[in-house]
């Protein structure tokens, strides 16, 4: 063991949990050490640690090569090697604690057998072109077969095949990739590895075997060779393992596993057939279970789009959406630069549901690699905002761990979602110029998620690239009529800086709302925002385009000229008897109005209340206002009471707060609730209706 603590930091996760096993210390801890000294960099993995073996030096670790010294054998001609200490606990772990669940040996097995057939077909292409004819004419297939009586699970396939030195090499040295290994030979003759359906690269996937198989067989034949030898490998998982030749052996590779009693559901046909369509539904051989091929549709994301029917998109959109709805729109996407990705995606025709609506749910697009499946609902390769999007997303260059469950945190993820997602924006934006109908009831449905994707964004770019999909009435357009950010920003005047908007319930109130009066004077085109959390969402976009966006009561409020006069004009209080009404209402409304002002600003409204931001107030109001008092209510939100000095009903106040003080009072009270409640500041408006009551009870007493 003193190799190990000279091998380097790389290699000292490892050699814990080695050191562990022997003093019968291995922990969970431990586990995840190892876990995560694998995936960091898979050159760390020890190869067996045999007796007589010799340090050899292999990429940045000091690593032991794999000779090793047969076990006495009682049968002639079987090789029985043995496992030191060291190997049998690294054995346990992969076996036991890589994989979250067991039924994942069947997407191991299956993607091992895929690749023997791809590199046969490697082979019988190279012969093709050097000439020479090929005498491997197999068809290249996987067949699985089950024994619920006798508890076996078997697959076979027609591939590649293995010699007795490339047996003990790949299936005696655990963490040792054949695959890779071949992908590397493929590389260094310049054959176009990149293009190869090779799927393996950790070399650990073999021993999930392990997880529910007491025993596990190994029939195999080389093909490179019309006399090659037939051998069999079998081991329980534990101290050793054998091989021995075998004559009546098929070329390819023949796996028998012999179930553990609480695995027996794997005996099962339709259990097999479950796990085939979960993860191995789209391996480019046919796989055959009970003589029935499993794998029927095919892998849609990797055909040329023109050559994909409506038809096929719906039975595949089914398929990987688990629905019974039909898609609205398909976006078949590929790319290899900056990074490789094969994409399929869907937008659903139906409207979302209310499971749809929560971030909490367990959502997203199937992850593929190489047509294998390794996550059926990733969660961090698009936004959440982007969740109601179905499909396939496979890439060959996605960062995965040992046991191809779980994605890396890196660089490359954080590429994929960022390419992913601003092709979908910019696809969203194509439909909304060629098929306006089309993409104006995809925004009924599913606005409330491109709002939620700016509200929970964190860049301001990519806000705005999201913001561009927005649609809003316009107090220039006539009802009905919906308008975007851009097209505002193009119609603006020469001295505009801001983009104006005004939230209200509806048009009707839009339009009779004091703050829109106040701003109609000046011919500026106002955006109506009609749900409750739209003014939410542009407070959180802030800006587009370099321009600010303003709702107009904050400019109402922001706006000196209309409040700093000396003449009222004609038909009006003069500034005398405006300064005296001021000073007698704030006595009135004391603990309520923090500030009481004229405007000039209001034609047919008497009043107005404003406050700093009253986007932020409102929402205020709505969730959290019901906690505090009035009096502490008031203090926050610091309103103020803006009157219109030409309007009769504050010039009769002015006249009542003579003659008859205690009307005047209701008088100002009702007009400050109205403004109150016009301004949505108000979390219950049955609290005016009293001091309504009261204002008509005294305003009657004469009649």
């Amino acid at each position: 063991m003193a190799a190990l603590v000279r091998s380097g930091a790389a290699f000292r996760p490892c050699a814990r949990v080695f050191l562990a096993a022997r003093k019968g210390q291995a922990n969970a801890t431990l586990v995840n050490s190892f876990r995560a000294s694998l995936t960091t960099d898979v050159k760390c993995t020890s190869s067996l640690f045999m007796k007589g073996s010799k340090s050899v030096q292999l990429g940045t670790c000091r690593l032991f090569s794999t000779k090793q010294e047969p076990v006495q054998s009682a049968s002639p001609g079987i090789d029985k090697l043995e496992f030191q200490a060291e190997t049998r606990m690294l054995l346990d772990i992969v076996a036991k604690s890589l994989y979250s669940d067991k039924e994942v040996f069947i997407r191991e097995l299956i993607s091992n057998a895929s690749d023997a057939l791809e590199k046969l077909r490697y082979e019988r292409l190279s012969a093709q072109q050097a000439g020479a004819a090929s005498e491997h004419q197999t068809a290249l297939e996987i067949k699985i077969e089950t024994d619920k009586q006798n508890r076996t699970f078997t697959i076979q396939d027609s591939g590649i095949g293995m010699t007795k030195e490339e047996l003990i090499q790949n299936l005696g040295t655990i963490a040792r990739s054949g695959s890779k290994a071949f992908i590397e030979q493929m590389k260094e003759k310049s054959t176009g590895a990149q293009d190869s359906a090779i799927i393996g690269q950790f070399g650990v996937g073999f021993y999930s075997s392990f997880m529910v198989a007491d025993k596990v067989e190994v029939f195999t034949k080389s093909a490179n060779s019309p006399d090659a030898q037939g051998y069999k490998w079998s081991s329980d998982g534990t101290g050793t393992y054998e091989v021995q030749p075998l004559d009546s052996v098929e070329t390819g590779t023949k796996i028998v596993l012999h179930l553990k009693m609480e695995s027996r559901e794997f005996s099962d046909e339709d259990s097999i057939l479950g796990v085939i369509k979960k993860y191995s539904n789209f391996v480019g051989s046919p796989i055959y279970v009970n003589g029935t091929q499993a794998n029927t549709i095919q892998p849609l994301w990797l055909m040329e789009p023109k050559s994909v029917t409506p038809q096929m998109h719906d039975e595949f959109y089914r398929f990987v959406g688990n629905t019974g709805d039909r898609p609205r729109f398909n976006l078949h996407y590929k790319t290899d630069a900056p990074i490789n990705i094969r994409a399929l995606l869907y937008f659903p025709e139906g409207k979302p549901g209310l499971f749809d609506l929560t971030r909490e749910g367990d959502q997203g697009v199937a992850l593929y690699s190489k047509k294998v499946l390794i996550k059926s609902k990733t969660d961090n390769i698009l936004p959440k905002w982007l969740r109601f999007v179905k499909g396939v997303v496979d890439s060959e260059d996605i960062p995965l761990n040992l046991s191809r469950e779980l994605l890396q945190n890196s660089a490359l993820i954080t590429k994929l979602r960022t390419v992913l997602t601003n092709r979908i924006l910019r696809f969203l934006q194509e439909k909304a110029v060629k098929e306006p109908e089309q993409f104006a009831q995809f925004y009924t449905d599913y606005g409330l998620f491109l709002k939620e994707g700016i509200v929970t964004g964190q860049q301001q770019l990519d806000k705005e690239e999201i913001s561009k999909l927005l649609r809003f009435e316009s107090s220039t357009q006539k009802s009905g009529e919906k308008v975007t950010l851009p097209e505002y920003c193009n119609r603006m005047k020469k001295d505009q800086r801001d983009v104006y908007y005004l939230a209200a319930p509806s048009r009707a109130l839009a339009e009779a709302s004091p703050y829109y009066e106040a701003i109609r004077k000046k011919d500026i085109e106002v955006l109506f925002c009609y749900e409750p959390y739209d003014e939410l969402v542009l407070m959180q976009l802030r800006q587009f385009d370099s321009k600010n966006l303003t709702s107009i009561e904050r400019e109402m409020r922001m706006d000196r000229e209309s409040t700093d006069v000396t003449d009222y004009g004609p038909d009006s209080l003069t500034k005398v008897s405006a300064e005296k009404l001021q000073k007698w209402m704030k006595s009135v409304l004391a603990g309520k109005a923090h500030t009481i002002t004229v405007t000039q600003r209001l034609d047919t409204h008497p009043c107005v209340v404003t406050v700093e931001e009253m986007a932020a107030a409102r929402h205020f109001v709505r969730t959290q206002s019901h906690q505090l008092t009035d009096e502490a209510r008031f203090s926050l939100l610091q309103p103020r009471f803006e009157i219109n000095p030409k309007h009769p009903i504050i010039k009769k106040l002015n006249s009542l707060a003579d003659s008859n003080p205690k009307l005047a009072e209701l008088v100002t009270q009702q007009l400050f609730s109205n403004a109150m409640v016009a301004a949505g500041l108000v979390e219950d408006p049955r609290t005016v209706v009293t001091n309504m009551n009261d204002l008509l009870t005294l305003a009657l007493e004469k009649h």
